[in-house]
């Protein structure tokens, strides 16, 4: 699995999960769902003002969100694609994750920052995967998702 990882922010003050953090969480959920290793994805940190721009121009939405992802592929939940020999690599698209609002979330919920980033990463991933949560029943499966894919790592989420 290749994940490509950038920190876009103008400002990095704001300390996020390291590289290595990242990767192994992305390759713990995309792994937790059977997918093959022949897989690319792309998550970056970006600031306010573009996540306030990607939030309006693609969910019709006013201000900056925490987390935006943007599949690649139309994937169904819990259903990985059969691996080709020798065939390319699959792009399942892009996650944007804007740490400030990530670190303003946590704070209202009384969630560690870091904690609450690796559920950013969780939750970006598993959108990508076909997971959604507008139904309940599918909210419900999501969440329940991500709170065992996160307990494999050690972080508990309420």
């Amino acid at each position: 699995m290749r994940v490509l990882f950038s920190d876009d922010r103008e400002d990095p003050s704001l300390s996020a999960l390291d590289r290595d953090e990242v990767e192994s969480l992305a390759t713990l959920t995309l792994a937790g769902e059977g997918f093959p290793d022949a897989l690319e994805v792309s998550i970056v940190l970006i600031d306010e003002a573009p996540m306030t721009v990607l939030n309006g121009t693609h969910m019709g939405e006013s201000g900056p969100t925490d987390v935006l992802s943007f599949p690649l592929e139309s994937l169904s939940p819990g259903v990985a694609p059969e691996p080709v020999d020798g065939g390319p690599t699959l792009l399942i698209g892009d996650i944007f994750i804007c740490p400030a609002v990530v670190a303003g979330n946590a704070a209202k919920t009384g969630v560690a920052f870091r904690d609450e980033m690796a559920l950013m990463i969780v939750h970006g991933l598993l959108h990508l995967l076909g997971y959604d949560h507008v139904v309940d029943s599918e909210a419900e499966q999501m969440e329940q998702r991500e709170r065992d894919l996160l307990a494999k790592v050690g972080r508990v989420r309420p």
